[in-house]
């Protein structure tokens, strides 16, 4: 196929809808991540939390998002992503205004009747209501909204501009850290959002694909979340594949700690975790095309493989440009395997289904965060601060990488479902 039809077919092949809700997307990924970048640091230098403490709260952070977004995607369904949408985004507005106004004076006699650990949580948790929405919305719609010849290249493009935003909200944590304080990331973050909400009470119209019927009842879309809970080989490849989001979540839990105990307490973290998202900026499209020819699972499997390792180049030496070099190779696994990943389970999704389908597709990411964040900040007190061998923290994690790697492998020859089987490779 030549480039000149196939820019034609991109061109004609997305609907309005795709683009509306693809580029929001980008502002909520530059707000969530804007926030997580400066979340860690946060917690532990001007809130007071211990190592554990801290990761364990990061983790809660950035891990009830994605069980909500097991039930967000079944009330996706129900609601239609155009409500969805609205509805998180003003949730995510008044969610980011409160996490940034915990040390505000108006707040005070909250935070003098309940403990600070409480209170830290309570609000931690509100973002998840509106991201829970967001994101299984953002890939229905990616779904419907996407012709059948150009679903994968939409994944991508999805992809690559959740990272444009995930770069962005590190390049902006930073820049209102240093000038305007930590406690205005959140606001601006709000502010994002705010706009988002906007953009979409305006230009988002529902797609609709022919043939395809949305939920009629809450009742039904009941059912559709306990069948996919009942299809035991799906919830398996789940829980294993949430071995790469433990790896993956250090970058943000535990990575911004080792950096500024054990490197430098100066570096400018926030910047250091724009890597992530830079790279997938620029090589995503071009690894998506090198690898067009790869079945689904092995892209999975294989991009596991590659940022399971990752971590290796920190532990071997302690240095700014290793926790750099660490976060770029982790990125490569990470463009190898997060399209075809979703590529593979929307497949697998009955008409009608895609919001609960891709909803249970974050499921390994709330995983990954949760128990990512207590074993990290486990394992860096165990080996930072109990044995001072801070660097074999990284070992674990790696070996976490190559057990979830392998596992991948085994499923692959002796469970995958026979429809995951009949996806062909994309051209």
């Amino acid at each position: 196929m030549g480039f000149r039809q196939r820019l034609s077919e991109i061109r004609t092949g997305f609907e309005p809808a795709f683009w509306v809700a693809n580029v929001s997307e980008l502002f909520e990924r530059l707000a969530y991540y804007a926030a997580f970048a400066s979340l860690a640091n946060y917690l532990h230098e001007a809130l007071g939390f211990s190592t554990e403490q801290t990761s364990s709260l990061a983790g809660f952070f950035g891990g009830l998002v994605w069980f909500l977004a097991i039930v967000g995607g079944a009330l996706a369904d129900r609601l239609g992503f155009r409500r969805a949408l609205s509805t998180a985004y003003l949730i995510l507005t008044a969610a980011y205004f409160l996490l940034g106004s915990i040390g505000s004076p108006w707040l005070a006699p909250v935070r003098n009747a309940v403990p600070l650990w409480w209170l830290v949580l309570i609000i931690l948790a509100l973002p998840a209501l509106g991201v829970s929405l967001v994101k299984p919305s953002v890939v229905g719609t990616t779904a419907r909204a996407s012709s059948e010849n150009v679903r994968s290249i939409g994944y991508s493009i999805y992809y690559t501009l959740v990272n444009v935003g995930g770069a962005a909200g590190g390049y902006m944590a930073s820049v209102v850290h240093q000038h305007l304080g930590v406690a205005n990331v959140f606001r601006v973050a709000a502010l994002c959002v705010f706009a988002m909400l906007i953009a979409v009470v305006l230009f988002f119209h529902e797609p609709q694909r022919s043939g395809e019927t949305r939920t009629a009842t809450l009742s039904a879309a009941g059912r559709h979340f306990f069948t996919v809970i009942s299809n035991p080989r799906f919830m398996l490849f789940l829980i294993i594949f949430s071995g790469y989001y433990v790896v993956f979540w250090q970058q943000y839990i535990t990575m911004p700690l080792y950096i500024h105990t054990y490197i430098d307490p100066h570096a400018n973290v926030e910047l250091i975790l724009i890597t992530d998202g830079a790279a997938v900026i620029c090589l995503q499209i071009l690894i998506s095309y090198l690898l067009r020819s790869l079945a689904p699972f092995r892209a999975i499997t294989l991009g596991m493989l590659i940022s399971g390792l990752a971590w290796l180049i920190l532990s071997f030496h302690a240095a700014v440009w290793t926790a750099v070099l660490s976060i770029f190779v982790l990125a490569i696994g990470e463009m190898v395997q997060q399209p075809r990943y979703y590529e593979y389970i929307s497949r697998l999704a009955p008409p009608g289904q895609q919001g609960t389908y891709m909803g249970f597709a974050f499921l390994p990411i709330g995983i990954g965060s949760l128990v990512g964040g207590w074993l990290g900040g486990r394992l860096m007190h165990h080996f930072g601060e109990v044995t001072h061998h801070p660097e074999r923290m990284w070992w674990a994690i790696t070996g976490v990488g190559v057990a979830t790697a392998l596992l991948l492998w085994l499923y692959d020859i002796f469970l995958i479902p026979d429809a995951a089987k009949a996806v062909a490779p994309v051209a």
